[in-house]
Order: C-alpha cells, then sequence, then structure tokens
C-alpha cells in the first residue's frame, strides 16, 4: 500500500509538471501575439467575463480569439493545478495516515 501510494504521488507530480509545460507553451504562444500588438488586461479580466467584454474586447475587437484563447488556457490551467494539488494533498494525507 505504502509503494503505491508514493507511486501515485510520484505521478500526480509528474503530471502536474506536464500540465505546467504543456500550458506554459500554449498561453506563451498567444501571450507573445498580444504583447506585440500591446494588448493590456488585468486578472480580473481573466475571471470576470462581464468586466472583459465591457473593457477589454470592446478596445481590441481584433484580437477577440487571441484574447479569449488566452484566458481560456489561462482558466485550465488554473483548475487543472488546482485539482492535481488537492490530489496529491489527499494521498499525501492518507500516506501520513498508514505509514
Amino acid at each position: 500500500m505504502y509503494i503505491l501510494l508514493i507511486s501515485i504521488i510520484i505521478g500526480l507530480f509528474i503530471a502536474m509538471l506536464f500540465v505546467n509545460l504543456y500550458f506554459r507553451a500554449k498561453v506563451l504562444k498567444v501571450y507573445g501575439v498580444l504583447v506585440r500588438n500591446k494588448v493590456q488586461f488585468g486578472a480580473a479580466h481573466i475571471f470576470n467575463r462581464q468586466k472583459l467584454e465591457a473593457e477589454v474586447l470592446t478596445q481590441y475587437p481584433q484580437f477577440k480569439n487571441e484574447i479569449e484563447t488566452f484566458i481560456r488556457h489561462m482558466r485550465y490551467s488554473i483548475q487543472m493545478a488546482s485539482v492535481l494539488i488537492g490530489l496529491i494533498t489527499a494521498f499525501g494525507a492518507v500516506l501520513m495516515y498508514f505509514r
């Protein structure tokens, strides 16, 4: 049981690393387009769709697809990292309990 839990935790760490690298590559590609064209928005715009539409998408309508792609990848990356951290913590707690 101990070896299985250690293997699961190591696998989850590797999965978290892979997710981080995968989304970093996708996000940086779109981010480069946004930076080259001086498209600016803050973290509040990533989490608030209404604020994004009212303030950013009206100002940069030609980059709507890139902005939405960037935000979608950021949200998904945050969700995946949260799930993996939760799983690592849960399996670590079980590992501590059975040790």
